[in-house]
Protein backbone atom coordinates (compact mmCIF):
# COMPACT_ATOMS: atom_id res chain seq x y z
CA UNK A 1 0.00 0.00 0.00
CA UNK A 2 1.58 3.38 -1.04
CA UNK A 3 0.69 5.52 1.66
CA UNK A 4 2.88 8.55 0.78
CA UNK A 5 1.13 8.41 -2.78
CA UNK A 6 1.40 12.63 -4.04
CA UNK A 7 -0.59 14.57 -6.28
CA UNK A 8 1.62 16.94 -8.56
CA UNK A 9 1.33 20.44 -8.45
CA UNK A 10 0.37 20.53 -11.68
CA UNK A 11 -2.72 18.41 -11.20
CA UNK A 12 -3.52 20.36 -7.98
CA UNK A 13 -3.54 23.62 -10.27
CA UNK A 14 -5.47 22.26 -12.89
CA UNK A 15 -8.36 20.61 -10.72
CA UNK A 16 -9.95 24.20 -10.28
CA UNK A 17 -10.70 24.00 -14.60
CA UNK A 18 -11.41 20.44 -14.90
CA UNK A 19 -15.35 20.18 -16.16
CA UNK A 20 -15.14 23.85 -17.48
CA UNK A 21 -16.41 24.88 -14.09
CA UNK A 22 -14.54 27.76 -12.00
CA UNK A 23 -14.62 29.66 -8.40
CA UNK A 24 -15.55 33.36 -9.18
CA UNK A 25 -12.38 34.80 -8.14
CA UNK A 26 -14.60 38.11 -5.77
CA UNK A 27 -11.58 38.66 -3.01
CA UNK A 28 -9.19 41.17 -3.04
CA UNK A 29 -6.11 41.91 -0.77
CA UNK A 30 -8.14 44.01 1.87
CA UNK A 31 -11.02 41.49 1.92
CA UNK A 32 -8.62 38.38 2.21
CA UNK A 33 -7.02 40.71 5.19
CA UNK A 34 -10.25 40.83 6.90
CA UNK A 35 -11.25 37.71 6.53
CA UNK A 36 -8.19 36.70 8.23
CA UNK A 37 -8.76 39.43 11.03
CA UNK A 38 -12.11 38.51 11.23
CA UNK A 39 -11.18 34.79 11.65
CA UNK A 40 -8.63 35.69 14.73
CA UNK A 41 -10.07 37.99 16.65
CA UNK A 42 -12.56 36.35 18.82
CA UNK A 43 -13.37 34.08 21.08
CA UNK A 44 -9.81 33.22 21.93
CA UNK A 45 -9.00 36.68 22.94
CA UNK A 46 -12.03 38.27 24.58
CA UNK A 47 -12.40 34.54 26.78
CA UNK A 48 -9.71 32.39 26.54
CA UNK A 49 -7.60 34.86 27.42
CA UNK A 50 -9.25 35.17 31.23
CA UNK A 51 -9.19 31.43 30.90
CA UNK A 52 -5.36 31.54 30.50
CA UNK A 53 -5.03 33.45 33.44
CA UNK A 54 -7.44 32.09 35.94
CA UNK A 55 -5.70 28.68 35.26
CA UNK A 56 -2.06 28.81 33.87
CA UNK A 57 0.17 32.12 34.41
CA UNK A 58 -1.73 34.81 35.86
CA UNK A 59 -0.88 38.07 34.27
CA UNK A 60 2.01 36.19 32.53
CA UNK A 61 -0.39 35.33 30.11
CA UNK A 62 0.97 38.42 27.93
CA UNK A 63 3.99 36.51 27.55
CA UNK A 64 2.28 33.75 26.12
CA UNK A 65 0.94 35.33 24.02
CA UNK A 66 3.89 36.42 22.49
CA UNK A 67 5.28 32.54 22.38
CA UNK A 68 2.11 32.08 20.40
CA UNK A 69 2.60 34.64 17.75
CA UNK A 70 6.38 33.94 17.37
CA UNK A 71 4.86 30.20 17.05
CA UNK A 72 2.58 31.51 14.43
CA UNK A 73 4.59 33.84 12.80
CA UNK A 74 6.84 30.95 11.86
CA UNK A 75 4.13 28.82 10.43
CA UNK A 76 2.77 31.95 9.18
CA UNK A 77 5.61 32.47 6.69
CA UNK A 78 5.42 28.77 5.79
CA UNK A 79 1.74 28.96 5.46
CA UNK A 80 2.55 32.10 2.72
CA UNK A 81 4.99 30.51 0.95
CA UNK A 82 2.33 27.25 -0.21
CA UNK A 83 -0.32 29.40 -0.49
CA UNK A 84 1.33 31.58 -3.20
CA UNK A 85 2.37 28.36 -4.72
CA UNK A 86 -0.29 26.41 -4.52
CA UNK A 87 -3.18 29.09 -4.88
CA UNK A 88 -6.50 26.18 -4.41
CA UNK A 89 -8.70 25.08 -1.59
CA UNK A 90 -8.23 22.88 0.98
CA UNK A 91 -5.25 24.74 2.88
CA UNK A 92 -2.77 22.51 4.89
CA UNK A 93 -4.28 19.70 3.63
CA UNK A 94 -3.89 20.29 0.01
CA UNK A 95 -0.18 21.53 0.45
CA UNK A 96 0.79 18.04 2.56
CA UNK A 97 -0.67 16.27 -0.63
CA UNK A 98 1.89 17.53 -2.68
CA UNK A 99 4.67 17.59 -0.60
CA UNK A 100 4.40 14.54 2.03
CA UNK A 101 1.71 12.50 0.43
CA UNK A 102 -1.72 11.16 0.58
CA UNK A 103 -1.52 9.53 4.06
CA UNK A 104 -0.22 12.91 5.83
CA UNK A 105 -2.33 14.71 3.82
CA UNK A 106 -5.38 13.07 5.32
CA UNK A 107 -3.95 13.34 9.35
CA UNK A 108 -3.82 17.31 8.36
CA UNK A 109 -6.88 16.93 6.56
CA UNK A 110 -8.32 15.16 9.28
CA UNK A 111 -6.53 17.26 12.07
CA UNK A 112 -7.96 20.63 10.53
CA UNK A 113 -11.32 19.25 11.90
CA UNK A 114 -10.32 20.10 15.33
CA UNK A 115 -9.31 23.58 13.97
CA UNK A 116 -12.26 24.39 12.03
CA UNK A 117 -15.17 22.10 13.21
CA UNK A 118 -14.17 22.26 17.02
CA UNK A 119 -13.04 25.64 16.67
CA UNK A 120 -16.71 27.16 15.46
CA UNK A 121 -17.95 25.17 18.58
CA UNK A 122 -15.30 26.79 20.95
CA UNK A 123 -16.84 30.05 19.83
CA UNK A 124 -20.44 28.94 19.67
CA UNK A 125 -20.30 28.65 23.22
CA UNK A 126 -18.08 31.85 24.29
CA UNK A 127 -21.27 33.38 22.20
CA UNK A 128 -23.72 31.32 24.31
CA UNK A 129 -21.93 33.18 27.76
CA UNK A 130 -22.10 36.54 25.82
CA UNK A 131 -25.86 35.88 25.02
CA UNK A 132 -27.05 35.33 28.71
CA UNK A 133 -24.84 38.71 29.93
CA UNK A 134 -26.82 40.94 27.20
CA UNK A 135 -29.85 38.66 28.25
CA UNK A 136 -28.85 39.73 31.85
CA UNK A 137 -29.43 44.32 31.16
CA UNK A 138 -32.89 43.51 30.05
CA UNK A 139 -33.51 41.33 33.15
CA UNK A 140 -33.91 38.19 31.70
CA UNK A 141 -31.80 34.94 31.57
CA UNK A 142 -31.19 31.56 30.25
CA UNK A 143 -31.71 29.09 33.06
CA UNK A 144 -27.84 27.59 33.32
CA UNK A 145 -28.93 23.62 32.22
CA UNK A 146 -29.79 25.07 28.78
CA UNK A 147 -26.95 26.46 28.11
CA UNK A 148 -24.30 24.76 29.76
CA UNK A 149 -22.67 20.76 28.76
CA UNK A 150 -23.77 18.39 30.83
CA UNK A 151 -20.09 18.10 32.22
CA UNK A 152 -20.29 21.04 33.76
CA UNK A 153 -21.80 22.79 37.54
CA UNK A 154 -21.77 25.22 39.88
CA UNK A 155 -20.28 24.20 43.12
CA UNK A 156 -21.25 26.26 46.59
CA UNK A 157 -17.56 27.23 47.79
CA UNK A 158 -18.48 26.57 51.26
CA UNK A 159 -20.08 23.24 50.89
CA UNK A 160 -18.95 21.81 48.09
CA UNK A 161 -22.30 21.02 47.01
CA UNK A 162 -23.71 20.79 43.28
CA UNK A 163 -25.57 23.56 42.77
CA UNK A 164 -26.43 23.58 39.28
CA UNK A 165 -25.91 21.10 36.49
CA UNK A 166 -25.95 21.37 32.65
CA UNK A 167 -27.64 19.96 30.24
CA UNK A 168 -27.27 21.28 26.91
CA UNK A 169 -26.11 24.85 25.28
CA UNK A 170 -28.38 25.25 23.09
CA UNK A 171 -27.76 29.33 22.38
CA UNK A 172 -24.62 27.35 21.04
CA UNK A 173 -26.41 25.31 18.97
CA UNK A 174 -28.59 27.87 17.81
CA UNK A 175 -26.07 30.42 15.93
CA UNK A 176 -23.96 27.41 14.66
CA UNK A 177 -27.61 26.82 12.63
CA UNK A 178 -28.32 30.33 11.95
CA UNK A 179 -24.77 30.96 10.14
CA UNK A 180 -24.84 27.29 8.59
CA UNK A 181 -28.06 28.65 6.91
CA UNK A 182 -25.48 32.14 5.85
CA UNK A 183 -22.87 30.19 4.18
CA UNK A 184 -25.26 27.59 1.96
CA UNK A 185 -26.23 31.13 0.92
CA UNK A 186 -23.13 32.03 -0.43
CA UNK A 187 -19.36 32.92 0.39
CA UNK A 188 -19.74 36.34 -1.25
CA UNK A 189 -22.11 38.31 0.97
CA UNK A 190 -20.48 36.38 4.01
CA UNK A 191 -17.24 38.17 3.07
CA UNK A 192 -19.05 41.63 3.27
CA UNK A 193 -20.89 40.93 6.57
CA UNK A 194 -17.82 39.88 7.98
CA UNK A 195 -15.79 42.99 6.53
CA UNK A 196 -18.19 45.03 8.56
CA UNK A 197 -18.05 42.93 11.70
CA UNK A 198 -14.43 43.35 11.47
CA UNK A 199 -14.03 47.03 11.88
CA UNK A 200 -16.27 47.14 15.05
CA UNK A 201 -14.13 44.26 16.81
CA UNK A 202 -11.08 46.39 16.22
CA UNK A 203 -12.71 49.83 17.41
CA UNK A 204 -13.57 47.37 20.56
CA UNK A 205 -10.51 45.95 21.55
CA UNK A 206 -8.73 49.73 20.94
CA UNK A 207 -11.45 50.90 23.66
CA UNK A 208 -10.84 48.52 25.74
CA UNK A 209 -6.97 49.16 25.67
CA UNK A 210 -7.41 53.00 25.90
CA UNK A 211 -9.93 53.64 28.39
CA UNK A 212 -8.60 50.20 30.65
CA UNK A 213 -4.90 51.49 30.75
CA UNK A 214 -6.04 54.03 33.58
CA UNK A 215 -7.46 51.58 35.24
CA UNK A 216 -4.95 49.57 35.69
CA UNK A 217 -4.33 48.73 39.38
CA UNK A 218 -0.50 47.11 39.35
CA UNK A 219 -1.23 44.64 42.30
CA UNK A 220 -2.62 42.38 39.78
CA UNK A 221 0.42 42.46 37.97
CA UNK A 222 2.58 41.60 40.89
CA UNK A 223 4.01 39.08 40.75
CA UNK A 224 3.93 39.53 36.89
CA UNK A 225 4.82 35.73 36.74
CA UNK A 226 3.50 33.48 39.82
CA UNK A 227 5.22 30.96 41.51
CA UNK A 228 5.12 27.14 40.42
CA UNK A 229 1.95 25.62 42.05
CA UNK A 230 -1.14 23.03 40.89
CA UNK A 231 -4.62 25.01 40.40
CA UNK A 232 -7.31 22.93 40.18
CA UNK A 233 -10.53 24.41 38.30
CA UNK A 234 -14.33 23.96 39.33
CA UNK A 235 -13.86 20.37 37.26
CA UNK A 236 -11.75 18.21 38.56
CA UNK A 237 -9.33 18.78 36.31
CA UNK A 238 -5.51 20.16 37.31
CA UNK A 239 -3.48 22.91 35.70
CA UNK A 240 0.53 23.47 36.05
CA UNK A 241 0.10 27.56 37.27
CA UNK A 242 3.04 29.80 37.06
CA UNK A 243 6.40 29.76 36.34
CA UNK A 244 7.78 28.64 32.42
CA UNK A 245 5.17 25.74 32.67
CA UNK A 246 2.28 27.71 33.57
CA UNK A 247 3.57 30.33 30.54
CA UNK A 248 4.08 27.62 27.86
CA UNK A 249 0.40 26.19 29.12
CA UNK A 250 -1.19 29.86 28.45
CA UNK A 251 0.55 30.20 25.37
CA UNK A 252 -1.37 26.63 23.93
CA UNK A 253 -4.63 28.10 25.33
CA UNK A 254 -4.42 31.70 24.13
CA UNK A 255 -2.94 30.45 20.97
CA UNK A 256 -6.73 29.75 20.04
CA UNK A 257 -6.52 33.67 19.62
CA UNK A 258 -4.26 33.37 16.40
CA UNK A 259 -6.09 30.62 15.13
CA UNK A 260 -7.63 31.67 11.64
CA UNK A 261 -4.70 33.77 10.04
CA UNK A 262 -4.75 30.02 8.16
CA UNK A 263 -8.38 29.81 7.31
CA UNK A 264 -6.99 32.65 4.92
CA UNK A 265 -5.47 30.02 2.70
CA UNK A 266 -8.59 27.89 2.16
CA UNK A 267 -9.91 30.80 0.43
CA UNK A 268 -6.89 31.16 -2.66
CA UNK A 269 -9.33 29.89 -5.14
CA UNK A 270 -11.94 32.57 -4.19
CA UNK A 271 -9.19 35.73 -4.33
CA UNK A 272 -8.60 38.04 -7.37
CA UNK A 273 -5.20 37.61 -7.18
CA UNK A 274 -4.17 34.80 -4.54
CA UNK A 275 -0.42 34.94 -5.47
CA UNK A 276 -0.50 38.51 -3.44
CA UNK A 277 -3.47 38.57 -1.97
CA UNK A 278 -2.50 35.06 0.39
CA UNK A 279 1.03 36.83 1.95
CA UNK A 280 -0.83 39.92 2.86
CA UNK A 281 -3.82 38.00 4.14
CA UNK A 282 -2.19 35.42 6.27
CA UNK A 283 0.96 37.74 7.78
CA UNK A 284 -0.89 40.94 7.70
CA UNK A 285 -3.91 39.98 9.74
CA UNK A 286 -1.41 38.23 12.70
CA UNK A 287 0.39 41.63 12.50
CA UNK A 288 -2.04 43.23 13.24
CA UNK A 289 -3.98 41.07 15.89
CA UNK A 290 -0.42 40.49 17.56
CA UNK A 291 0.09 43.90 18.78
CA UNK A 292 -3.93 44.09 19.77
CA UNK A 293 -3.36 40.95 21.82
CA UNK A 294 -0.42 41.74 23.89
CA UNK A 295 -1.74 45.09 24.66
CA UNK A 296 -5.15 43.99 25.57
CA UNK A 297 -4.29 41.14 27.79
CA UNK A 298 -2.01 42.87 29.57
CA UNK A 299 -4.95 45.83 30.46
CA UNK A 300 -7.29 42.75 31.43
CA UNK A 301 -5.28 41.30 33.47
CA UNK A 302 -4.46 44.57 35.52
CA UNK A 303 -8.18 45.54 35.63
CA UNK A 304 -9.52 42.35 37.05
CA UNK A 305 -7.63 39.34 39.67
CA UNK A 306 -6.96 36.28 38.60
CA UNK A 307 -8.94 34.90 41.34
CA UNK A 308 -11.85 37.54 39.68
CA UNK A 309 -11.09 35.01 36.30
CA UNK A 310 -11.46 32.41 38.46
CA UNK A 311 -14.93 33.07 39.96
CA UNK A 312 -17.42 35.72 38.95
CA UNK A 313 -15.63 37.17 35.95
CA UNK A 314 -15.04 33.38 34.55
CA UNK A 315 -17.79 33.64 31.53
CA UNK A 316 -18.00 37.25 29.97
CA UNK A 317 -14.72 38.25 31.30
CA UNK A 318 -14.67 41.12 28.89
CA UNK A 319 -17.93 42.55 30.13
CA UNK A 320 -16.69 41.70 33.74
CA UNK A 321 -13.52 43.68 33.57
CA UNK A 322 -15.16 46.96 31.70
CA UNK A 323 -18.06 46.82 34.76
CA UNK A 324 -15.09 46.74 37.54
CA UNK A 325 -13.30 49.27 35.68
CA UNK A 326 -14.43 52.27 37.76
CA UNK A 327 -18.05 52.28 40.34
CA UNK A 328 -18.40 51.56 43.63
CA UNK A 329 -20.49 49.96 45.94
CA UNK A 330 -23.92 52.13 46.95
CA UNK A 331 -26.59 50.57 49.42
CA UNK A 332 -24.58 47.25 49.41
CA UNK A 333 -25.07 46.85 45.68
CA UNK A 334 -22.16 47.42 43.10
CA UNK A 335 -22.60 50.39 40.31
CA UNK A 336 -20.51 50.06 37.21
CA UNK A 337 -19.36 53.22 35.99
CA UNK A 338 -19.11 51.87 32.56
CA UNK A 339 -22.09 50.15 32.00
CA UNK A 340 -22.83 51.75 29.04
CA UNK A 341 -19.92 50.57 27.54
CA UNK A 342 -19.73 47.24 29.25
CA UNK A 343 -23.22 46.62 26.98
CA UNK A 344 -22.10 48.13 23.86
CA UNK A 345 -19.13 45.54 24.40
CA UNK A 346 -21.35 42.64 24.70
CA UNK A 347 -23.22 43.15 21.92
CA UNK A 348 -20.34 43.65 19.32
CA UNK A 349 -18.66 40.95 20.39
CA UNK A 350 -21.68 39.05 20.06
CA UNK A 351 -21.52 40.00 16.43
CA UNK A 352 -17.94 39.46 16.34
CA UNK A 353 -17.86 35.82 17.28
CA UNK A 354 -20.25 35.28 14.61
CA UNK A 355 -18.11 36.37 12.07
CA UNK A 356 -15.15 34.08 13.56
CA UNK A 357 -17.68 30.96 13.22
CA UNK A 358 -19.06 31.91 9.90
CA UNK A 359 -15.25 31.74 8.58
CA UNK A 360 -14.38 28.74 10.17
CA UNK A 361 -17.19 26.79 8.68
CA UNK A 362 -16.61 28.38 5.63
CA UNK A 363 -12.75 26.36 6.10
CA UNK A 364 -14.15 23.26 7.21
CA UNK A 365 -16.36 22.70 4.66
CA UNK A 366 -13.87 23.70 1.86
CA UNK A 367 -11.08 21.71 3.32
CA UNK A 368 -14.47 18.63 3.11
CA UNK A 369 -14.78 19.65 -0.25
CA UNK A 370 -10.95 19.45 -1.62
CA UNK A 371 -10.83 15.66 0.37
CA UNK A 372 -14.42 14.87 -1.13
CA UNK A 373 -13.01 15.61 -4.66
CA UNK A 374 -9.69 14.12 -4.18
CA UNK A 375 -11.81 10.63 -3.08
CA UNK A 376 -11.04 10.73 0.52
CA UNK A 377 -14.52 11.35 1.54
CA UNK A 378 -17.73 10.76 0.12
CA UNK A 379 -18.94 12.29 -2.94
CA UNK A 380 -22.02 13.98 -0.17
CA UNK A 381 -19.05 16.59 0.94
CA UNK A 382 -18.94 17.84 -2.53
CA UNK A 383 -22.13 18.03 -3.70
CA UNK A 384 -23.33 21.82 -4.47
CA UNK A 385 -26.56 23.08 -4.10
CA UNK A 386 -28.04 23.72 -7.77
CA UNK A 387 -28.94 27.51 -7.09
CA UNK A 388 -26.13 28.66 -4.47
CA UNK A 389 -23.56 26.37 -5.63
CA UNK A 390 -21.79 25.69 -2.68
CA UNK A 391 -21.61 22.56 -0.66
CA UNK A 392 -24.81 22.42 1.70
CA UNK A 393 -24.75 19.23 2.03
CA UNK A 394 -21.42 19.19 3.65
CA UNK A 395 -22.19 22.55 5.62
CA UNK A 396 -25.27 20.58 7.15
CA UNK A 397 -23.19 17.35 7.82
CA UNK A 398 -20.51 19.97 9.75
CA UNK A 399 -23.50 21.61 11.46
CA UNK A 400 -24.45 18.29 13.45
CA UNK A 401 -21.28 17.47 14.14
CA UNK A 402 -20.33 21.04 15.45
CA UNK A 403 -22.91 21.10 17.42
CA UNK A 404 -22.23 17.89 19.13
CA UNK A 405 -19.32 19.73 20.12
CA UNK A 406 -21.01 23.16 21.01
CA UNK A 407 -24.05 21.64 22.92
CA UNK A 408 -22.10 18.86 25.05
CA UNK A 409 -18.97 19.52 25.58
CA UNK A 410 -17.14 22.24 28.19
CA UNK A 411 -15.53 24.93 26.44
CA UNK A 412 -12.11 24.85 27.87
CA UNK A 413 -11.56 21.07 26.16
CA UNK A 414 -12.84 22.22 22.80
CA UNK A 415 -10.82 25.00 23.40
CA UNK A 416 -7.78 23.12 24.09
CA UNK A 417 -8.51 20.18 21.70
CA UNK A 418 -9.08 22.66 18.76
CA UNK A 419 -5.60 24.18 19.85
CA UNK A 420 -3.51 21.15 19.96
CA UNK A 421 -4.86 19.90 16.81
CA UNK A 422 -4.20 23.31 15.12
CA UNK A 423 -0.13 23.12 16.10
CA UNK A 424 0.12 19.46 15.16
CA UNK A 425 -1.34 20.73 11.77
CA UNK A 426 1.33 23.89 11.84
CA UNK A 427 4.17 21.56 12.41
CA UNK A 428 3.64 19.55 9.59
CA UNK A 429 3.06 22.59 7.25
CA UNK A 430 6.65 23.97 8.51
CA UNK A 431 8.23 20.24 7.70
CA UNK A 432 6.12 20.36 4.33
CA UNK A 433 7.85 24.23 3.72
CA UNK A 434 11.43 22.64 3.85
CA UNK A 435 10.65 18.92 2.03
CA UNK A 436 9.01 21.66 -1.22
CA UNK A 437 12.04 23.86 -1.30
CA UNK A 438 14.56 20.50 -1.59
CA UNK A 439 12.45 18.38 -3.86
CA UNK A 440 10.97 21.19 -6.02
CA UNK A 441 13.08 24.18 -6.13
CA UNK A 442 11.58 24.88 -10.01
CA UNK A 443 8.13 25.90 -8.94
CA UNK A 444 7.51 29.39 -9.14
CA UNK A 445 6.99 31.15 -5.70
CA UNK A 446 5.41 34.33 -5.20
CA UNK A 447 6.86 34.53 -1.97
CA UNK A 448 9.42 33.42 -0.51
CA UNK A 449 9.60 32.13 3.30
CA UNK A 450 13.23 33.96 4.15
CA UNK A 451 15.88 31.56 6.46
CA UNK A 452 13.54 28.86 5.15
CA UNK A 453 15.26 26.04 6.93
CA UNK A 454 16.07 28.22 10.11
CA UNK A 455 12.09 29.49 10.08
CA UNK A 456 10.48 25.76 9.65
CA UNK A 457 13.07 24.21 12.60
CA UNK A 458 11.87 27.00 14.68
CA UNK A 459 8.36 26.50 13.69
CA UNK A 460 8.53 22.91 14.74
CA UNK A 461 9.93 23.90 18.24
CA UNK A 462 7.75 26.74 18.95
CA UNK A 463 4.52 24.80 17.68
CA UNK A 464 5.85 21.44 20.31
CA UNK A 465 6.75 23.61 22.97
CA UNK A 466 2.94 24.46 23.18
CA UNK A 467 1.70 21.61 22.30
CA UNK A 468 3.89 20.09 25.99
CA UNK A 469 2.89 22.93 27.41
CA UNK A 470 -0.83 21.46 26.66
CA UNK A 471 -0.46 18.48 28.85
CA UNK A 472 -0.63 14.87 28.67
CA UNK A 473 -4.38 15.18 28.61
CA UNK A 474 -4.60 16.54 25.49
CA UNK A 475 -2.50 14.70 23.88
CA UNK A 476 -4.14 11.79 24.48
CA UNK A 477 -7.59 13.33 23.24
CA UNK A 478 -5.13 14.45 20.16
CA UNK A 479 -4.39 10.89 19.70
CA UNK A 480 -7.70 9.29 20.21
CA UNK A 481 -8.94 11.55 17.75
CA UNK A 482 -5.93 10.48 15.28
CA UNK A 483 -6.93 6.96 15.64
CA UNK A 484 -10.46 7.53 14.61
CA UNK A 485 -9.19 9.16 11.56
CA UNK A 486 -6.81 6.33 10.62
CA UNK A 487 -9.95 3.85 10.78
CA UNK A 488 -11.91 5.86 8.49
CA UNK A 489 -8.40 6.19 6.11
CA UNK A 490 -7.90 2.73 5.51
CA UNK A 491 -11.69 1.46 5.84
CA UNK A 492 -12.78 4.29 3.33
CA UNK A 493 -10.37 6.23 1.63
CA UNK A 494 -7.51 4.21 0.27
CA UNK A 495 -10.16 2.26 -1.61
CA UNK A 496 -11.51 5.39 -3.24
CA UNK A 497 -8.75 7.34 -3.42
CA UNK A 498 -8.48 8.99 -7.32
CA UNK A 499 -4.71 9.45 -7.52
CA UNK A 500 -4.75 5.83 -6.37
CA UNK A 501 -7.07 4.96 -8.82
CA UNK A 502 -5.43 6.73 -11.60
CA UNK A 503 -1.57 5.30 -10.73
CA UNK A 504 -3.29 1.71 -10.77
CA UNK A 505 -4.69 2.81 -14.01
CA UNK A 506 -8.44 1.77 -12.97
CA UNK A 507 -11.22 4.05 -14.65
CA UNK A 508 -12.30 6.77 -11.37
CA UNK A 509 -15.18 8.28 -10.58
CA UNK A 510 -15.88 11.52 -12.44
CA UNK A 511 -14.43 14.54 -10.69
CA UNK A 512 -17.18 16.40 -8.30
CA UNK A 513 -18.72 19.70 -9.82
CA UNK A 514 -16.67 22.43 -8.66
CA UNK A 515 -17.46 25.10 -5.99
CA UNK A 516 -18.32 28.51 -6.85
CA UNK A 517 -19.36 31.58 -4.82
CA UNK A 518 -22.46 33.14 -5.79
CA UNK A 519 -22.94 36.78 -6.02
Amino acid sequence: MKLFVKKSIAQLLAAPEEGGHTLKRTLGVGAVVALGIGAIIGAGLFVRTAAAAAQNAGPSVTIGFIIAAIGCAFAGLCYAEFASMIPVAGSAYTYSYATMGEFIAWIIGWDLILEYGVGAATVGIAWSEYLNKLLNIFGLNIPYEWCHSPFEKVIDPNTHAVLQHGIVNLPGIFIILLLTIVLIRGTKGSAFVNSLIVITKVAIVLVVIALGWGYINPANHTPFIPKPTIYKDDSGVSHHFGGITGILGAAGVVFFAFIGFDAVSTAAQETKDPKKAMPWGILGSLAICTVLYVLFSFVLTGVASTEDFRTHGKEASVAYAIEHMAGGLINGVWVAKYQWLSNLVTIAILAGFSSVILVMLLGQSRVFYSMSHDGLLPKVFSDVHPKYSTPYKSNWIIFVLVSIFAGFIPGDIVGEMTSIGTLFAFILVCIGVWIMRVKNPEIPRAFKTPAFRFTAIMGVLVCSSMIYGLGWTNWARLIGWLLIGFIIYFGYSVKHSLVRKELAEVPADPPAPELKVTK
